[in-house]
């Protein structure tokens, strides 16, 4: 009987450690490169449409639904980003084995049918297992696109097409509120009592943004499957691959799902089981410890959850396989910019979701200039943010070899200032000001790290890379951002201090970036020059 893991470390080995001729990098890139980034830029927008209308709804969920901050918090955050994190792995390391055009088109057409069902919700509860779903179906996104992304553009360019995917998450994100904003005031006005269904407007919002990925995901369906490492001149035959990528798939998900990784575990021995039990017994103390002290138990179970599987999945990588392990959680310069770009998005998430229902409370707008005034003003932003961030990333890279690094400083300490002007000031003005420069310095650092963090794996390995990049994202920012800000809400009674106080990352994404910038040039050359062999670490410690 094959061993479909065994079988993987060995493709990743032969291919790190052959010599093979490098594409030609000035080549022009090919038309239908840049269409299938179009499609894919489209995927996103309708990625972060569904993720993000929560925010111009949150005030009228909290009013229907009997929740508070807290509660708004975990719905946006936790309850979709730990499962959004736990099902990425495995997703990732599929994207690396099947085709990735199918699985994103699968996982679109499961986030938009999770969105629009949420418009169905009646209590928190299944409003939060809808969010679940959307987060299941979501963790196929980023792993899939970024693999399809490197392969359709040479090195040289993928900080700007990235940067042009990532435009889809602004886009989206303004678009949520005007889209969210419209429909929610369009549909109470036209139906102030005895509302078809018995549908409030902000469970029409949800199905409204819903349908269009149903549509989407046939164009999805359409895209070529490009050839994994072709624009590297490293080009991994497909006869390589695993023959049943939906093997690895399984074991990957009782690596990292309970209880099944209790079962894995034990397979190591008993030494190993009765390390995995005490660990879980551990997070379950803190969750149980921290839910009781701060009065939100799901919040931290959810989390003590998705800790637990993420870490029974790093155990089992190194022992199963040392070399993906060495190429990821030991490479030093990947994790460090992994835990900086985590804190830029720890603010980032805090303000995007937050910023509308602050201003909605102190300002007084109503949901249509909310879209107007905050979503067009965020679309714009992001959208020159990301772009401006992945165009200067590969100008500096040119230059010097952790060039784009310098772009993700920009990233984690611009924020600072505006945060603490726009949320101290009683001016709607300087309010939207400092919204509008926060999406510019927020979204400019994510295909900087994007772009970093890929250079520093082979070509097999970037759908597995990619979701353990938005780890951090997820299990940090998105977790855990909204959330605090939320809980210190509830407990003070002031939006704007939870929000601020979210700064209290920004020394530890610093500290992170400043270890990440001291190896990464020698990292970047082990794995262009190909002189190691896969099991040898990618760290310069």
């Amino acid at each position: 009987m094959t061993d479909p893991v065994r079988d993987q470390r060995q493709s990743v080995e032969t291919t790190m450690a052959g010599e093979q001729p490098r594409a030609d990098q000035e080549s022009p890139v090919p038309a239908y490169s840049w269409y299938a980034l179009g499609v894919l830029f489209l995927v996103y927008l309708v990625n972060f449409i569904d993720r993000q209308i929560l925010s111009i709804l949150a005030n009228d969920i909290k009013a229907d639904l009997g929740l508070d901050d807290a509660d708004l918090g975990f719905l946006y955050g936790t309850a979709f980003a730990i499962f959004y994190a736990l099902f990425g792995i495995p997703l990732g390391h599929l994207a690396d084995r099947w085709s990735r055009t199918r699985l994103l088109g699968l996982g679109l057409l499961l986030w938009s049918a999770m969105t629009a069902l949420s418009g169905f919700a009646r209590n928190g509860a299944t409003l939060a297992l809808a969010r679940v779903g959307v987060g299941v179906g979501e963790a196929t996104a980023s792993p899939c696109a970024y693999s399809l992304i490197a392969d359709w553009f040479p090195q040289r360019m993928r900080g700007t097409a990235l940067g042009i995917y990532s435009a889809g998450l602004f886009l989206g994100s303004g678009l949520s509120l005007l889209i969210g904003g419209a429909v929610v005031q369009g549909w109470n006005a036209a139906f102030p009592v005895n509302p078809p269904m018995e549908l409030a407007g902000w469970q029409v919002a949800f199905l409204a943004a819903g349908a269009p990925g149903l549509l989407l995901a046939l164009l999805v369906f359409s895209l070529r499957e490009p050839v994994r490492g072709g624009t590297d001149g490293i080009p991994v035959d497909a006869a390589a691959l695993p023959v049943s990528p939906w093997a690895i798939f399984a074991v990957q998900l009782q690596r990292i799902v309970p209880p099944f990784t209790v079962f894995g575990a034990a397979r190591r021995g008993p030494m190993a089981l009765l390390a995995n039990l005490a660990g879980a017994g551990a997070m379950a103390l803190l969750a149980w410890g921290l839910g009781r002290i701060t009065g939100n138990p799901g919040q931290f179970w959810f989390v003590a959850l998705g800790c637990y599987a993420v870490w029974s999945w790093a155990v089992s990588l190194r022992h199963d396989e040392p070399a993906a392990f060495a190429l990821t959680c030991a490479n030093r310069p990947f994790m460090a910019i992994t835990l900086a770009y985590a804190g830029v998005c720890f603010v980032g998430y805090t303000v995007t979701y937050w910023a509308a229902p602050y201003a909605e409370r102190v300002f007084m707008l109503g949901k249509a200039q909310l879209g107007w005034l905050l979503g067009a003003p965020a679309a714009a932003g992001g959208f020159i943010g990301v772009l401006t961030g992945g165009r200067l990333a590969d100008y500096l890279q040119q230059r010097r070899a952790d060039g784009r690094l310098l772009v993700v400083l920009a990233g984690v300490l611009g924020p600072v200032p505006l945060v603490l002007i726009g949320y101290g000031s009683s001016s709607l003005t300087v309010f939207l000001i400092c919204s509008l420069l926060l999406q510019i310095v927020t979204s400019s650092a994510l295909s900087a790290a994007a772009a970093a963090s890929q250079a520093l794996v082979p070509p097999q390995m970037r759908g597995t890379a990619t979701a353990i990049f938005f780890l951090g994202t997820t299990l940090i920012g998105l977790a855990f951002g909204p959330f605090t800000a939320g809980y210190v809400s509830e407990v003070t009674g002031n939006l704007a201090l939870g929000v601020i106080g979210n700064l209290a990352i920004v020394p530890l994404a610093l500290a992170a970036l400043i270890i990440g910038m001291r190896s990464y040039a020698t990292a970047v050359a082990r794995v262009a020059s190909r002189a190691t062999v896969a099991g040898d670490t990618l760290t310069s410690g």
